[in-house]
């Protein structure tokens, strides 16, 4: 089962996923991958390959940053301690997330001191257009109106159930080439099957509780889905892949017939077909949660 799969089919309550749980199953590697796992080398020449896991990750680390600081103000708000204990737990995989990503950038040569100056070098264009008004969004909700719910469904709803698919990609594609990278995507994927599950039960929950909510809800995520939808999300992911099939060109050697899902070897794959593949798998993870949830109106 794919992690995809997991997410869209798993159920897991707060009370299953609490802090006693989080700790029983921590602590992953400490960089994201078993010490034994190198890096080729070939991934630290410049060229296509660096540049599209450069712009890649540089992007990513400051999401999961963002993501942690925003899901701080979720903490205060939880209903009952297992949900208390399950977004503090959150915060602080979400860190971990950053920590590795900008870790694997030194792993691939970017002296730690440069970090800051290389992130704004590889991804500060995406970075302002695309992750700082979803930020500002996401606090409106979470710190200026100190609504959980909101915070919990866009969380789970716009953000992190619109990424989630990325992500799976990203471990697909990497595996042959940097399989450190894919080790990191798939953790990271892990605890993101943990995040949408639980966060789809703590929405549904919620709303029984509370069913006056269900048309705020609806129009916030109808805000929400018309903001990503005005993004240049496809432009960056596009761009991305097509760094990534110039290198792919390169080292279709080391690749060989490795397929990124069954029947379709990587290096027959294009651009477009990655990303619309990567685009489908949104749109029914997105599908599957939003009717858990009981908020099927807003498909």
């Amino acid at each position: 089962m794919s992690l995809l799969d997991e997410a869209a089919n798993t159920e897991l309550t707060p009370a299953e996923a609490n802090l006693r749980h989080w700790l029983a199953t921590m602590p992953p590697p400490l960089d994201g991958h078993a010490p034994d796992v190198p890096v080729p080398e070939f991934m630290r020449e410049p060229g296509p390959l660096f540049d599209a896991i450069a712009q890649e990750y540089a992007f990513r680390a400051v999401a999961e940053e963002k993501a942690a600081r925003a899901l701080g103000y979720l903490v205060p708000l939880a209903p009952d301690t297992d949900t208390m204990e399950f977004y503090a737990t959150q915060v602080l995989d979400e860190a971990r997330h950053a920590m590795v990503f900008r870790n694997h950038l030194v792993a691939l040569g970017v002296p730690a001191a440069e970090l800051p100056a290389a992130t704004e070098s590889f991804a500060g264009n995406d970075i302002r257009a695309i992750l700082d008004p979803l930020e500002e969004f996401s606090l409106r909700i979470m710190r200026d109106q100190a609504d959980f719910l909101g915070g919990v469904v866009v969380m789970t709803v716009i953000l992190e159930g619109a990424l989630a698919p990325a992500a799976e990609l990203s471990e697909r594609k990497w595996r042959p080439l940097d399989p450190a990278a894919a080790d990191i995507d798939q953790g990271a994927g892990i605890d993101e099957v943990r995040h949408l599950t639980v966060g789809a039960a703590v929405a549904r929950q919620y709303l029984l509780d509370h069913p006056k909510r269900r048309d705020d809800v609806l129009a916030l995520i109808e805000r929400g889905m018309r903001l990503w939808a005005g993004l240049p999300v496809r432009a960056m992911v596009r761009r991305r892949e097509e760094l990534f099939q110039a290198g792919l060109a390169q080292h279709a050697g080391v690749v060989g017939d490795y397929e990124i899902w069954p029947g379709r070897r990587l290096v027959d794959t294009t651009p477009v077909e990655r990303l619309t593949t990567a685009e489908g798998w949104s749109a029914e993870l997105k599908s599957v949660r939003l009717k858990y949830i009981g908020l099927e109106g807003a498909l």
